[in-house]
């Protein structure tokens, strides 16, 4: 039996417990969780480095999956934009079902092979991409299927589950398995075992993009001005980097195109004429 499917001892008494211990039980598995991810760092370098040196030759990410997983991957793929300033269109989350399947969920498309690779397909993979398989148990057709085009085509292969060894692990190139075990209540992967893919999504995402020079320091300089919190904290972070004050560096910013990497340019270029 997978590991995430067994009944956790634990909470065999879930139903009968006071909120206050049922709470409790949560939070420590939450932490089990995090410790989980600390064991395959290693291969979370490994996945991050690949993808880098794929990207810089104009490779793609793809997040592939279905269920929590595939809600997770589109989920740290529509992050990449606002955050980094990158085109939609360099991480893309591929879900099994479709974009409906975020808010009213179909779980029977997992289990179609040909869907997976059709989806796929549809994105014209290439070699230089790479393909992030997310599924918990570790055998989700779906995933299998876009992994078929990916070795077809040389792309990247990394599976992502919480159950070593998995079908999709034997395919990949890189393997991330953190061992997260049985849930609070028997099967819900989407409690620490979705938490645990979270987090190694985002330290997937975030490590590529600071790799890709998006951040500088640890400051989010290819930021769009799209609403009034993003404005502020464009204009915060010009003052960060240059030592200007909050009404030269909104000049600054207003005076450039609202871009912070061609405001700094401008404000050092006022300091050299000084």
């Amino acid at each position: 039996m997978l590991k995430t499917e067994r009944r956790n001892e634990k909470t065999t008494h879930l139903d009968t417990m006071p909120t206050s211990e049922m709470l409790a039980i949560m939070q420590e598995e939450n932490l089990n969780a995090a410790r989980a991810v600390e064991t395959e760092l290693y291969a979370i370098g490994q996945a991050v480095d690949a993808i880098a040196e794929r990207m810089r030759r104009g490779g793609r990410l793809f997040y592939v999956g279905c269920g929590t997983s595939g809600r997770l991957g589109v989920l740290d793929a529509s992050e990449c934009p606002p955050t980094y300033g990158v085109p939609h269109e360099l991480v893309v989350g591929v879900m099994a079902g479709g974009y409906e399947a975020l808010y009213r969920a179909g779980e029977s498309a997992e289990d179609s092979r040909e869907s997976g690779y059709a989806d796929l397909a549809a994105h014209t993979l290439t070699e230089v991409d790479c393909v992030v398989g997310i599924s918990v148990a570790g055998g989700a057709a779906y995933v299998l299927g876009a992994f078929d085009l990916a070795t077809e085509v040389g792309a990247l292969r990394v599976a992502l589950s919480c159950n070593e060894g998995c079908p999709i692990e034997q395919v990949a190139d890189i393997g991330i398995h953190p061992d997260t075990g049985a849930e609070v209540v028997t099967g819900s992967t989407r409690m620490k075992a979705g938490s645990a893919h979270k987090m190694i999504l985002n330290m997937i995402s975030t490590s590529v993009m600071v790799k890709l020079g998006h951040v500088y320091e640890n400051l989010m300089v290819n930021l769009q001005p799209t609403n009034v919190k993003l404005r502020d904290r464009m204009i915060r972070i010009v003052c960060d980097i240059t030592g200007a004050d909050y009404a030269t560096s909104e000049r600054l910013l207003a005076e450039n195109g609202f871009t912070i990497r061609a405001a700094v340019t401008a404000y050092r270029t006022e300091e050299e004429k000084q």
